[in-house]
């Protein structure tokens, strides 16, 4: 009689009876889901208070009276809130100027940003979709005028308008601000990726010539650039103030930036009312439209800015 023995099974490794201890596996990093940095958070609310800090000074200041702001803490609001009866007092100061001055500013801007925006988007359309002799050579002049620093062309701009008698007039002010290298440089790059050229093409073979091209096909793709390069021109024209301080001595032509500075200076010369609550009543009146703009083409400035960033 045979006995068939069974073997029993194998005894487990792990002898004591514990349950072996698994590893926790580490998160993974979604995709779409940012990394969190502590010094990056850090950095930007330091940005951030650097930003909003003169901003606060500047909105807080303006609800204090001439005296509130050598007697009160600039971070803090005074006993007295006279926010409306600065506004008022600006715009009535000495016969009223600072209505003249805000309307030179929009002026300037109206016809100088405007104008370079128009040279620009022209200018880089062109460049991006046409070939002619002589464009590595256009090229580098681009390049060349982004890097020269408006300040060094401040005194040969005055000679020259000097010797054409247009000094202290406004076109020494807006037509020295029509070019924009950096603007045509923007809608260069961005009109070759944003316009393509099947799209020209097509619409050539449909019967339409260059100019309804650009308007009709082209401008409307170019809407994002072109928002764009109207607030960087636009708010270096608002803020211009070397270049008017050199061609203009007529305070009837003074932008805003000259004539709140003319205010600020009076306190430095002998009998000069001292109006400092004025000037930063008119500088905190000053940015406001600045501020406007930004916000309401705001979704237009960052797809401008993103755009040709990703090939695909």
């Amino acid at each position: 009689m045979s006995h068939v023995t069974t073997a029993s099974p194998a005894a487990p490794r792990h002898a004591t009876g514990t349950a072996p201890r698994l590893r926790t596996p580490r998160r993974a990093h979604t995709p779409g889901r940012p990394r969190r940095s502590v010094l990056l958070t850090v950095l930007t609310g330091l940005v951030l208070l650097y930003t909003l800090v003169p901003l606060l000074w500047l909105v807080i200041s303006a609800t204090k009276t001439q005296e509130g702001l050598a007697g009160s803490f600039g971070l803090w609001f005074d006993g007295d809130f006279a926010l409306w009866d600065n506004i008022r007092q600006t715009f009535t100061y000495d016969d009223g100027v600072f209505t003249r001055w805000l309307l030179n500013t929009l002026l300037y801007v109206a016809v100088g940003a405007g104008g370079a925006t128009f040279l620009a988007v022209l200018g880089g359309y062109a460049l991006a979709k046409f070939t002619f002799p002589g464009k590595r050579a256009v090229f580098a002049v681009v390049i060349g005028a982004v890097a020269v620093p408006g300040t060094a062309l401040a005194v040969p701009t005055f000679l020259m308008f000097s010797e054409m008698g247009l000094t202290n007039t406004p076109w020494a002010v807006i037509v020295p601000s029509l070019i924009s290298p950096f603007g045509l440089y923007l809608m260069w790059v961005f009109a070759s990726e944003a316009v393509p050229t099947e799209l020209m093409e097509a619409a050539r073979m449909d019967g339409a010539g260059e100019v309804r091209t650009f308007f009709q096909v082209a401008l409307p793709l170019l809407a994002p650039g072109i928002v764009t390069v109207l607030l960087f021109t636009m708010v270096a024209t608002w803020n211009n103030y070397f270049l008017p301080l050199i061609m203009l001595k007529d305070p009837d032509w003074y932008p805003l930036t000259l004539g709140l500075n003319s205010w600020n200076a009076q306190a430095q010369t002998a009998g000069g009312e001292v109006v400092f609550n004025l000037v930063i009543t008119g500088s905190l009146i000053t940015i406001l439209p600045l501020i406007a703009a930004f916000l309401l083409l705001q979704k237009y400035w960052q797809s401008g800015l993103a755009a040709g960033s990703v090939k695909e």
